[in-house]
């Protein structure tokens, strides 16, 4: 990431929200986002931490929000924390911290935690494929899940074992020159 100033927590939100809108739901990177979405039920976080021990105290805060609150007023949980982790590597290697969080709180096989960052790589892609797109945010965001929410999404989704191939055909499809377009309507 640049060394940019850090955004206000409304623009890092408003970011975001439009990737979500345009990447996540506008190129179906994932079919479940849209209903949540026009729902109101994610909840869009904009952590003010410059510390991976505040950041790790703030997403313990938020599980235990997710946990407590009904799946009809928050279904899901963006934590985006521009502060901290800009760094893929170390965000990487903080995941592991993340699920020791979630395992120490008692919540595994209740929520989970998946990942985007602004410079995701799989683990067997080079820097530069196009296919770490899918998981590309405007900032380093950990997405807080319901099991529950999950298990009925890919039930009602008959080839939901199909999305990881489908999202990077997408986004061979749609190539480098497509995403940067995209990423100017943001």
């Amino acid at each position: 990431m640049s060394t940019l100033p850090l955004p206000s927590a409304e623009q890092a939100i408003a970011a975001t929200r439009a990737w979500v809108d345009k990447a996540v739901i506008g190129l179906n990177l994932c079919p479940f986002a849209k209903s949540v979405q026009v729902k109101g039920l994610i909840r869009y976080v904009a952590s003010a931490a410059t510390t991976t021990d505040e950041l790790a105290a703030e997403l313990a805060r938020e599980l235990q929000l997710l946990q407590a609150a009904a799946a009809d007023e928050i279904d899901t949980t963006l934590l985006i924390h521009p502060g901290v982790l800009a760094d893929f590597f170390d965000y990487n290697a903080f995941l592991g911290r993340a699920d020791d969080i979630l395992a120490d709180l008692g919540l595994e096989g209740e929520l989970q935690i998946a990942s985007f960052h602004p410079d995701y790589q799989f683990a067997d892609a080079a820097a530069d494929a196009i296919e770490n797109y899918t998981n590309r945010s405007p900032y380093p965001t950990l997405h807080l899940l319901r099991e529950s929410s999950l298990d009925a999404a890919v039930a009602a989704f008959p080839d939901a074992a199909d999305i990881f191939e489908k999202n990077m055909e997408t986004m061979r499809r749609l190539g480098l020159a497509g995403w940067n377009a995209l990423k100017k309507d943001q």
